[in-house]
């Protein structure tokens, strides 16, 4: 385990009542990318938020190479933070309109002046324009005058002036156009190889999420459900959260639909305010039964289920 880079721990983030996210543990080894997968409401984005710094969590801890951030103060917090970083979900609202590109790419350096020396910051954003995609002439260009993919890509330069290790990417590719989308995976995968980066890769799309994930974590209601290898999770499915999500997935071939088996989860998504008691999935789950009420299901490998998932009852069903 000396080559995992981020890892959780208990990890909790009550808002008063609502419980967004409680009591996930996940890791993520160099290198390597952990798609994380689920309906809106499922406290992906506040996990994200939580990984990078940006909500303080209720307990639990966010360990970066070895050090717990959670702990970490002043000048040791901010080095420390260098080496995660995150692209935003939405590529209109997460530049500054005021700021030009070379501005919102080099104020990582102003923040670490001993990152880049002043002189060199001017060279230094041009390089990542370049890494990118982009023009490197466009530096004292707006937003504004940038296409949503093109925005996105000086985002993801932004993620990587610091030359961090990780990457938190929350739904990097949702607010865009599908073939526009493509390029945009494409380059993090180069990304990945060159700089050796680690993705943590948060999106409700299942098909962008098996393309750039080496693992999958599904999470439903704050909690991880179930857990594994990207084939493992798509083509043997042991929870029935998981089962329901990719039946639900379209089929590209016209002559293809209506073949599937395809799984309708019958109510509501319960409130995070007061989620049901024992497994959380239990009030939409067909396979709930009274231990489901009253016992809630670890995260773990089971009899038939040979990678970890919360679920009393797990059993592998292929989803076609």
């Amino acid at each position: 385990m000396s080559d995992v880079v981020l890892e959780t721990r208990g990890l909790v983030k009550h808002f008063k009542q609502v419980r967004a996210v409680d009591g996930v543990d996940v890791h993520l080894r160099r290198g390597e990318t952990l798609g994380v997968v689920g309906e809106s409401g499922c406290g992906k984005s506040t996990l994200a938020k939580l990984l990078v710094g940006l909500e303080k969590p209720t307990s639990g801890s966010v360990m970066v190479r070895g050090q717990d951030m959670t702990r970490l103060k002043g000048g040791d917090l901010r080095r420390a933070r260098r080496n995660i970083q995150m692209v935003m979900q939405d590529p209109y609202t997460s530049l500054n309109p005021r700021m030009t590109v070379g501005d919102i790419i080099g104020e990582p350096f102003e923040i670490h002046p001993d990152v880049v020396a002043k002189g060199k910051r001017q060279q230094a954003v041009q390089d990542l324009l370049d890494t990118v995609g982009l023009n490197p002439d466009h530096v004292n260009r707006y937003p504004h005058q940038f296409s949503g993919g093109q925005r996105q890509r000086i985002g993801i330069a932004r993620a990587l002036a610091l030359r961090p290790e990780i990457i938190v990417c929350d739904e990097p590719v949702s607010a865009l156009d599908v073939s526009i989308q493509a390029q945009v995976i494409n380059l993090l995968e180069r990304l990945q190889d060159d700089f050796g980066l680690s993705y943590i890769f948060i999106a409700h799309d299942l098909s962008v999420v098996r393309h750039i994930s080496d693992r999958v974590a599904v999470m439903y209601l704050g909690k991880i459900v179930e857990q594994g290898h990207d084939v493992a999770i798509y083509d043997q499915p042991t929870h029935p959260y998981t089962q329901a999500l990719l039946s639900a997935v379209p089929v590209p071939d016209p002559r293809l639909r209506g073949h599937r088996n395809q799984i309708v989860l019958e109510g509501d998504v319960p409130s995070p305010a007061d989620p049901p008691s024992g497994c959380r999935f239990r009030t939409r789950c067909w396979k709930a039964q009274h231990v489901c009420a009253e016992q809630e299901p670890v995260l773990q490998i089971r009899e038939r289920s040979p990678h970890p998932s919360a679920c009393h009852f797990a059993e592998i069903r292929r989803i076609h």
